[in-house]
């Protein structure tokens, strides 16, 4: 059995045991700050509820359903952008960091949810995008006219005239969203550079006058009474520098993947735009921020990045011994790593124990299956795995993120092509294939009731159309049910502040193909977390875990399961039906 480890831990390793491979993670310091066994729950504010009819989510619907966040058990709600923008991106283009979106509402507006989730324990988490602005920004602008302090703000660079006479880009560079990563600026007369959209042009953190102006901002939110804040893209927030290269940006070089053509992200291996050296130094820079907050207030304000990365890549966000990192570098491994429909039990332990074995010693790990770019769970796999996968997010050790309506099981919304507003899916130019990268169909309403737009306005039309099937498909049907998946969840919820979940020692293992299987313990208090990922009927034998024996008590079973809380079930003989997932207490 290898044994892995991370908050404040040893590491055990090479005891292995014929009958497969285990992980173990042990806390062997039983105080934790707030965050470090936290449950958030990301809210996309334009589509969580509408409060004035308009057809978008705003400030005051959320306000209005934060008691539904506390029955959830909910620690603290993270949103998405919600800073004043033009909306090409929906909230990631933003031309004034200080400033409220108009749509979502106004800054007394977000003082009243501050307050609001105050008098309900509930903390308040700001999603904010430091590695590009808006072209619509005051600052872009300014810095397009070549202003005298804004020039330098943006990476600029001059192109080419080629053979035939055209104005080419200064290099291969491609966008995430496809396409040169170079946008030609007729005021300035040069090209400058956009990873995502030619809407959002990248900051010049070369600049130490960006960098600080970025660190002022934080300060501002965070004074502002936010818990935190997400830094989003964070890989991205430099380049290489071009005076190593005589003076010009180099070249990608090709990956050579099949079927990439030249305008695809794939098509280049992104070695000079992302994770640079200098990205780790300037993510301490901002991780003092918080830390300096956290003295004067006596109460830790976190930092969370994002940066799809390799994992050795993105573990190093945690920090290292010359830089500190982030409390919480978001971990994708179930998303990036548990790709096919088709399920199997080890590439899930697989998963989970990359991230275990990557993480820094001391750091506490988190867990996610879904956000507001990746496809639902019910749809990425199937409806039947819902309960299963939120078991897992939920009762791992360290963080828990869920993303709003995974409570319920939601689907991906259909969303057609003339209503698409995802960029990334517009610049596709594909009015068949542009659903292979559109990021709409996992934005779509929240599915609060069977009423007019499932509950989540009153306008004669939704900026996103609400998904097919929320008549049936909805909070309040789940509520009232004595079996659903929100039921399911708030007991996971309301487990995981147990010691075990909270404090516990950790081993997985799968133990079959289909079968993945987790034990979670604390003093004499012990459970077994058993998943079917398969569909296909099982028996399996619970001893292969140490010291578990005898009979085990049902503490919570997934909706199609047949067992119900309190069942026992026999730890040396346990049937589970397709898709049945159990949380089981051993009886001392």
């Amino acid at each position: 059995m290898y044994f892995c480890s991370s908050v404040k831990l040893r590491i055990i390793i090479n005891l292995i045991l014929a009958s497969g491979v285990y992980c173990r993670y042990e806390n062997v310091n039983i105080r934790t700050d707030w965050w470090e066994t936290a449950l958030f729950y990301q809210i996309y504010p334009r589509s969580f509820v509408d409060s004035d009819g308009d057809g978008i989510g705003d400030i005051n619907g959320i306000i209005s359903r934060m008691d539904y966040l506390k029955d959830l058990g909910v620690d603290a709600a993270w949103l998405s952008p919600i800073f004043k923008s033009p909306m090409y991106d929906f909230g990631y283009d933003i031309s004034d960091y200080y400033s409220i979106q108009p749509e979502y509402g106004t800054l007394e507006d977000f003082e009243q949810l501050i307050k609001k989730a105050n008098t309900l324990n509930i903390k308040i988490v700001l999603d904010f995008v430091p590695n590009h602005t808006s072209n619509e920004s005051d600052w872009f602008m300014k810095s397009s006219n070549k202003d005298e302090y804004y020039s330098d703000w943006y990476v600029w660079e001059n192109g080419h005239i080629d053979a035939d006479g055209r104005r080419q880009p200064p290099n291969n560079w491609v966008s995430v969203f496809r396409k040169s990563a170079w946008t030609y600026s007729n005021t300035r007369d040069q090209f400058y550079l956009h990873q995502f959209s030619p809407a959002e042009p990248d900051l010049n953190y070369r600049n130490p006058v960006v960098a600080e102006e970025m660190k002022n901002i934080v300060k501002y939110w965070l004074e502002k009474g936010v818990a935190g804040m997400r830094l989003g893209s964070v890989n991205y927030l430099f380049e290489t520098d071009k005076d190593t290269f005589g003076g010009r940006f180099p070249d990608e070089p090709k990956t050579g993947k099949p079927g990439a053509v030249s305008d695809d992200y794939d098509y280049l291996f992104h070695i000079y735009t992302k994770d640079q050296e200098e990205t780790f130094d300037i993510v301490a820079q901002f991780r003092d921020v918080f830390d300096a907050m956290s003295v004067r207030n006596n109460f830790t304000r976190i930092m969370m990045t994002v940066a799809r990365s390799p994992i050795k890549t993105t573990a190093r966000y945690y920090g290292d011994n010359y830089h500190s990192g982030a409390h919480i570098p978001v971990n994708t491994v179930l998303i990036d790593e548990m790709t096919s429909k088709e399920l199997d039990a080890r590439d899930l332990k697989h998963a989970i124990d990359l991230w275990i074995t990557y993480m820094p010693l001391g750091k506490s790990a988190n867990w996610v299956t879904g956000d507001h770019d990746t496809s639902r769970l019910a749809t990425r796999f199937r409806p039947e795995l819902v309960d299963a996968f939120n078991m897992l997010v939920l009762l791992l050790p360290g963080v828990a993120f869920t993303y709003m309506g995974e409570e319920i099981g939601m689907i991906n919304g259909f969303v057609p092509w003339v209503e698409t507003k995802d960029p990334q899916a517009c610049n596709t130019n594909d009015p068949v294939n542009f659903i292979d990268v559109s990021r709409d169909p996992v934005r779509t309403p929240f599915q609060w009731n069977n009423g007019k737009n499932a509950g989540f306005s009153s306008a004669a039309k939704t900026w996103l159309p609400v998904a097919d099937g929320f008549e049936s498909l909805n909070l309040e049907n789940q509520r009232n049910a004595v079996r659903s998946h929100y039921q399911v969840y708030r007991i996971l919820s309301n487990l995981r502040i147990r010691p075990a979940f909270r404090l516990g020692r950790f081993e997985s293992l799968a133990i079959n193909q289909d079968v993945f299987a987790f034990k979670r313990w604390y003093n004499d208090d012990t459970y077994v977390i058993v998943m079917n990922l398969g569909k296909s009927y099982q028996i399996v034998n619970l001893t292969v875990f140490d010291l578990i024996f005898g009979q085990l008590e049902v503490e919570a079973s997934s909706v199609q399961s047949s067992r119900s809380y309190s069942d026992n079930v026999l730890a040396t003989y346990l049937d589970l039906s397709a898709d049945e997932a159990l949380v089981l207490r051993m009886q001392v």
